[in-house]
């Protein structure tokens, strides 16, 4: 609702008579309060625009009621505006909202009042437009956070995999080093078993040698024996209890031979031992040969490897005939093995 601008008040013409004609007022009528007839007034620019302090009529105002109407529109547009808006963001279905028909601004306001509301119109407008820029630049942030959270993903799932690659890496290093390090331990193990192997065979090598040059230098005490009683068994037969030698059982009369080059220290009968021969060897080593039938050599002979001393007897306390050979290094009481000893010359017996 609008109100109505006052027209502008015309020129009195003074020359021109006036008539008064009763209450109606009416062209050649009177006009008593100018006393003069009423003319017909037509309107040009110099009648319409005031002259300055002469007959300028102030611009009516609207006042509140118009002013409100159109605000109250404004408000209904852009409340409208905003509920699109809201309802785009939130997804909500839009409110139907009963707007008022509006006269046309031209229509309501003219001059300065026009020029406002049409500035009002254009803000709405504006604020329509604004609305739309607004979808629009959402979506795009959207679209942007978007593409930042998937790059996001992207970079941690690059440096996930990145991580396992290095992990990955670093095993398989890991595990070649300690295959390495197996394959050269087995190496290793396997050049230090051939190399005791070599050596082995080499000691083997050497000490064969060695016993086939001792063997042409030793000798077995006598040939077509049995090997009967040997070197510490126990049998009530000894009077220590035990087997101080070893016994080669032969027909009486077998030769006894020297084992080794040295000099005889004793010959002759000693007891429970019969008739016994002791050849000194040249590095102190006693050899005895007991419960001989006879003696072939006398003390302080030097006899030669092989050399005949005596003969296979039964004399002294035996149960036959055979010989007892004893051997004590560095000429000590205690005897050792004569078989351990007799190998270790190269000799077996």
């Amino acid at each position: 609702m609008a109100s109505n601008r006052l027209a502008t008040e015309a020129p009195v013409e003074p020359s021109m008579p006036r008539q008064k004609t009763g209450d109606t007022f009416g062209y050649g009528s009177y006009d008593s309060e100018n006393e003069g007839p009423w003319q017909e007034w037509n309107p040009t620019a110099d009648t319409v625009r005031p002259t300055r302090g002469r007959h300028r009529v102030a611009k009516q105002r609207g006042g509140g009621l118009a002013r409100s109407s159109t605000v109250l529109g404004v408000g209904v547009i852009a409340a409208v505006g905003a509920g699109g808006m809201a309802t785009a963001q939130s997804g909500k279905p839009p409110v139907s909202i009963s707007m008022p028909d509006l006269p046309n601004v031209g229509s309501v306001f003219s001059g300065d009042d026009a020029e406002e509301a049409q500035g009002s119109v254009a803000a709405l407008s504006t604020a329509g437009l604004t609305t739309s820029g607004t979808e629009q630049g959402t979506a795009d942030a959207g679209e942007v956070l978007r593409a930042r959270i998937m790059q996001q993903a992207e970079s941690q799932q690059d440096q996930v995999d990145a991580a396992a690659a290095a992990a990955a890496e670093e095993k398989a290093a890991q595990e070649a080093a300690e295959r390495a390090a197996e394959e050269r331990e087995a190496a290793e193990k396997k050049e230090a078993a051939a190399k005791k192997k070599a050596e082995e065979e080499a000691a083997k090598k050497a000490e064969a040698e060695r016993l086939a040059k001792l063997a042409k230098q030793y000798a077995l005490p006598t040939s077509s024996y049995t090997l009967t009683s040997t070197f510490g068994q126990a049998g009530p037969y000894w009077s220590s209890g035990y087997h101080t030698g070893l016994d080669f059982a032969a027909p009486t009369g077998t030769l006894i031979k020297a084992v080794h080059s040295g000099t005889i220290t004793q010959a002759g009968y000693d007891g429970s031992y019969g008739y016994k021969t002791v050849l000194t060897l040249d590095d102190g080593t006693e050899v005895w040969f007991a419960h001989q039938s006879s003696i072939n050599v006398s003390v302080g002979q030097k006899v030669a490897t092989g050399d005949v001393i005596g003969r296979v007897g039964a004399t002294g306390n035996v149960t036959g005939a055979h010989l007892h050979l004893e051997v004590h290094p560095d000429g000590s009481s205690s005897g050792i093995d004569p078989l351990a000893w007799l190998r270790d010359k190269g000799l077996n017996p």
